[in-house]
This record gives structure tokens, sequence and C-alpha cells, in this order.
């Protein structure tokens, strides 16, 4: 049986978060699907074989269910697989980026740096590669 993993984030501002996706973390945006007053009802950014899906926080049962009487956003985690981690960290700097863990060799191999976006979600990249060692 195959599985792939999609991570999808909501957030009060999807249109923003699209283009920090893009400026700063270096993912490209292949599908965003516009709805009513600046909605954005569904995106899709790759970052080479990795995939994200987004869209703007609302009122609808997704929305309900995810924040289980919670705040649904700001609570996301990521790990994206980069070749060069000191030079992804520098261009993320450089937009002003919150790096909340500088970059650094890890003890289970490669190196890692961690930020938080714009709306909270927690966003780590690094050159270890869980799939090859």
């Amino acid at each position: 049986m195959s599985a792939t993993v999609i991570p999808t984030l909501r957030y009060r501002d999807a249109q923003a978060a699209i283009e920090y996706l893009q400026n700063v973390l270096g993912f490209e945006a292949t599908m965003v699907i516009d709805g009513e007053g600046g909605v954005i009802e569904h995106a899709q950014l790759t970052h080479g074989t990795g995939m994200v899906m987004l869209g703007s926080i609302g009122d609808g049962e997704y929305d309900r269910a995810a924040g289980d009487g919670r705040d649904p956003i700001g609570a996301g985690a990521i790990y994206v697989v980069v070749d060069d981690v000191y030079g992804h960290a520098a261009k993320a700097r450089s937009y002003g980026a919150d790096i909340v863990m500088e970059p650094e060799e890890q003890d289970y191999g490669g190196a890692a740096y961690t930020l938080r976006d714009h709306e909270g979600n927690i966003w780590s990249f690094g050159s270890y590669n869980p799939w090859i060692g």
C-alpha cells in the first residue's frame, strides 16, 4: 500500500502566507484558487519533491474540527530537507524571518535551523534526510 503525506495549514492571511513561503522559504505556488473577499480557498506549494497545501481560515466544518475549540493557527510544525541549510537560513534572515533556532550541526547527522512564520507555524530546514540517512 502506498501513501503520500502532504501537510495542510490554515492562515488568517493566506495570500501573505503564499508570498512568505515563496519569497522567504523558497516554495513555488503551483495552484491557487481564490475565493470571494480575498479568501484563498485552496493553494498548493511545492519545494523540490515536497508539497504543502494551505487555505484561508474560515468557519467551515474543517476549520471547526481542526480548531476543536482552540485557535488552529500557528499549531503546525514542518520539516523540509534542503541542500544548503546555512544559505537557506541566510536568505530567510535577509527577509527578516523570525529564526528561533540558529543553523547548527545535529548529533543525528546534517545541519538544521528553525523559524517561526508570520502566523506562528514552526518550520525546520535541515540537510538530514531520514529516507536516506
